[in-house]
């Protein structure tokens, strides 16, 4: 039965960095490489909430420590987010976050962002972060 319970205990060690990190960081080289919108929208919402969510965690540490089941009830929560099924960071980003930009900055400032700087539509992320010749 000892046996039983340290593997249990090491797969409960992998699974926060698999499903919070591994899975993420692979799903979103996936999605860049895509050329659809919807699952870059996912991977994108999910980086914002995962880093809100890691922010919001070294701030009230010392209230979450008190809490025993935090480190499960986070794991749960990111699987909901990421898991294709769910899709739940598109869905929390959709329904709370855009509708707080919406209301603070108004719709016209998240549109017609389609051109980069130079009047040149833009490409890809991998476009975006490289230097041109003479951008130095």
């Amino acid at each position: 039965m000892s046996k039983f319970w340290t593997l249990l205990s090491h797969l409960h060690a992998l699974a926060g960095p698999v499903v919070m990190l591994l899975y993420p960081l692979y799903a979103s080289v996936v999605a860049i490489e895509s050329t659809s919108k919807v699952d870059d929208e996912q991977w994108l919402a999910y980086w914002i909430l995962y880093s809100f969510l890691t922010l919001m965690e070294m701030v009230l540490e010392p209230v979450l420590q008190w809490i025993p089941i935090w480190y499960e009830a986070k794991l749960a929560f990111v699987a909901w987010l990421v898991l294709p099924q769910f899709r739940g960071a598109a869905f929390i980003y959709g329904k709370f976050v855009r509708e707080k930009l919406i209301k603070k900055y108004g719709s016209s400032y998240f549109q017609d962002k389609s051109q980069s700087p130079n009047g040149k539509p833009k490409n890809k992320f991998v476009d975006f972060i490289t230097l041109k010749k003479g951008e130095h």
